[in-house]
């Protein structure tokens, strides 16, 4: 088997790239685009599905579309996660669904936000529901498997670190290009287009970017030539039960699945923190998160020094802290502090931007290290459950969160659109729930997993 070069690494993490922009899509502009603040409505964006919490006074449609494409999305992460583990195709377990999978995905992530029927139908609801479901599926038969190869290309803590922080990289900075689609649109609106259509025209530039890059694994990287892997023979069912005997992968998934319905939760959120509480234009949330990227991206080398010294444990410790104090400081932003709009931002870029990037090395090395030790005691290697489960756990904890967003967002709503009052509790609620999580990962036997 060949050593992994640093240039390989780097065409490997290209992928990330490319489903972090479309995921970055869906989670920064879905809720966004769907329930507008009645500010953008006054400026004439239409609202295409039905507003206002319809189920139970309490849900939005909006809500539980997004909740039930998560839910489903959780529920095929173990299937494909299994399928991956079995798969005997000559080209490899992984890089057969990465071909397959990403021009469906970049299609559907367009789609998404392509609802045609008339403003605030039944219709566009129906709509919304299949691509939601379906982007949800595409996304899951890309990512479930890439993660499971970057576990297997990566031999020792060493390697698999370098190759988390690549794809780490990677995934911020797509990110970041999703979060360049209102200086897009804004451009298109100058230009005369009406406000729809410019959102769309964005979206569908970026999905192309990202559609792109997400082949970059699959034409440069020949899996047999570095990953030599048995084809798990166990069935989904036996294969998740197995994962769950690990005691630390449990307590690190119950911790996991806290941070991802506060980093949800106040994902989701950003564009109404800029735009509701500190009143500023659209074009601010790209900067902003731009800056916190680029911000980030000075601490990678810091992160990685002082991980060898204190642990991935101590250092996700901190993030969670970090956080804590970041969506905190965000829920009292606006006229209520004695800061201009623009510093109030900048502070949060500042608190934000390290325990960023701390959370985007760690936590995909900390499975990987567990799924090897797994391994090593048990004898099967079945990295892909591992990341599949990992992932199935953590996205329930975001169908929750984005019932409880579309629900606390229109607190003490007119007409069921988007409140401020409502936008500062989501951002309270997510400080909270980073310190559940910090909680449970106290509990985390780092030692055990990584013989240190």
């Amino acid at each position: 088997m060949k050593n992994l070069s640093k240039g390989k690494m780097w065409l490997f993490a290209v992928g990330q790239f490319g489903w972090a922009v479309l995921s970055g899509l869906i989670g920064s502009y879905l809720v966004y685009f769907y329930q507008p603040t009645k500010e953008f409505i006054d400026a004439g964006q239409t609202a295409l599905i039905p507003q206002g919490k319809v189920i139970f006074g309490a849900l939005t449609i909006l809500g539980l579309i997004a909740a039930a494409g998560r839910i489903f999305d959780a529920v095929t992460d173990p299937l494909i996660g299994s399928m991956s583990d079995n798969c005997k195709n000559p080209k490899g377990r992984r890089i057969p669904f990465l071909k397959l999978s990403a021009i469906p995905l970049g299609a559907v992530t367009v789609l998404v936000f392509c609802a045609p029927f008339k403003p605030q139908s039944a219709a566009n609801g129906a709509w919304l529901f299949i691509f939601v479901a379906l982007y949800y599926l595409f996304i899951t038969m890309y990512c479930t498997p890439y993660t499971a190869l970057f576990s297997e290309l990566g031999r020792t803590p060493e390697e698999r670190m370098a190759c988390s922080t690549a794809i780490s990289l990677t995934f911020i900075v797509g990110t970041a290009f999703a979060y360049a689609a209102p200086v897009i649109w804004d451009l298109f609106i100058g230009m005369g287009m009406a406000r729809i259509p410019a959102m769309r025209l964005s979206m569908s530039i970026l999905a192309l970017i990202g559609t792109i890059a997400m082949f970059f694994p699959v034409f440069f990287i020949n899996e047999k030539d570095y990953v030599e892997a048995k084809p798990v023979e166990t069935n989904a069912i036996q294969s998740v039960k197995a994962t769950f005997k690990n005691k630390e992968f449990r307590i690190f998934v119950g911790s996991d699945i806290f941070y991802w319905i506060g980093l949800t939760m106040f994902q989701t959120g950003l564009p109404f923190f800029v735009t509701a509480l500190m009143k500023l234009p659209e074009s601010m949330n790209t900067i902003y998160f731009v800056g916190m990227t680029a911000l980030s991206l000075v601490f990678y080398v810091p992160i990685n020094t002082l991980t060898k010294k204190i642990g991935k444990k101590k250092m996700v410790l901190m993030a969670f802290a970090l956080f804590f104090v970041t969506f905190a400081f965000t829920s009292l932003t606006g006229d209520s502090l004695p800061v201009p709009a623009k510093i109030q931002g900048a502070i949060i870029v500042i608190l934000g931007s390290f325990p960023m990037a701390i959370f985007g090395i760690l936590p995909q090395a900390m499975v990987a290290d567990i799924a090897e030790y797994d391994g090593n005691k048990t004898g099967e290697n079945r990295q892909g459950m591992f990341f599949a489960t990992r992932t199935f756990c953590f996205k329930l904890g975001q169908s929750l969160a984005m019932l409880l967003f579309t629900s606390i967002s229109t607190l003490r709503a007119i007409s069921g659109e988007t409140t401020v009052f409502g936008v500062r509790m989501v951002a309270v609620i997510a400080a909270a729930l980073c310190i559940l999580g910090g909680a449970i990962l106290l509990f985390y036997n780092e030692k055990k997993i990584t013989n240190k």
